[in-house]
């Protein structure tokens, strides 16, 4: 149901290893419109995917030798990369790049694989809302829910890493330390 819901242009609310994600057809430029609404993020241009696999993954990034060491250490996991995209629409990133994840939660990696293309993969909240999606919100909005709407395990964000150079830029740290991500390059790890 979630998938069919989503080839007809709509939102799901699916549960991912972090947070809980609000996801669209990332190819669909009217759904990520819709999400852009919902989320009070009109302005904003800059979702993440989520992809089911490398193969995915390569239709819509240029894959860098340091995203591939990423992706061989943390991935599956709580990590997204920024690279270079192609192929996606410019309403999904302004700037010519795209954070892909692939969690390790079946769950949004079902819905990517069965839908054929990436879904973005932005967090479950709401511009003016206390952080929680109510059901109020989520009838007027037709949000399909994947499995129980119900807090996750504590967890962090992903960490964000720009993985276009020879170095990991952290963005934004989260569930993957900085330091792990140093000793990594480092060769520590």
């Amino acid at each position: 149901m979630a998938v069919q819901h989503l080839r007809a242009g709509g939102i799901v609310l699916y549960p991912t290893d972090t947070l809980w994600g609000l996801g669209v057809d990332a190819t669909n430029v009217s759904a990520i419109e819709r999400l852009r609404v919902l989320k009070g993020s009109e302005g904003a241009k800059h979702y993440s995917i989520v992809v089911s696999d490398m193969t995915m993954a390569r239709q819509y990034v240029d894959v860098t030798p340091l995203a591939e060491r990423l992706i061989k250490k943390f991935l599956p996991g709580k990590l997204t990369i920024v690279l270079e995209s192609h192929g996606l629409p410019h309403e999904l990133s302004d700037n010519k790049t795209i954070g892909i994840r692939i969690p390790s939660h079946p769950v949004p990696l079902a819905l990517a694989k069965e839908l054929g293309r990436p879904i973005t993969s932005t967090s479950a909240n709401v511009s003016g809302t206390d952080g929680s999606l109510t059901e109020k919100v989520l009838r007027e909005n037709n949000i399909c829910v994947v499995g129980e709407y119900k807090p996750l395990l504590d967890s962090a964000p992903s960490t964000v890493v720009d993985a276009r150079a020879a170095t990991p830029i952290v963005i934004r740290e989260g569930a993957i330390t900085t330091s792990e991500l140093t000793d990594f390059e480092s060769g520590v790890l």
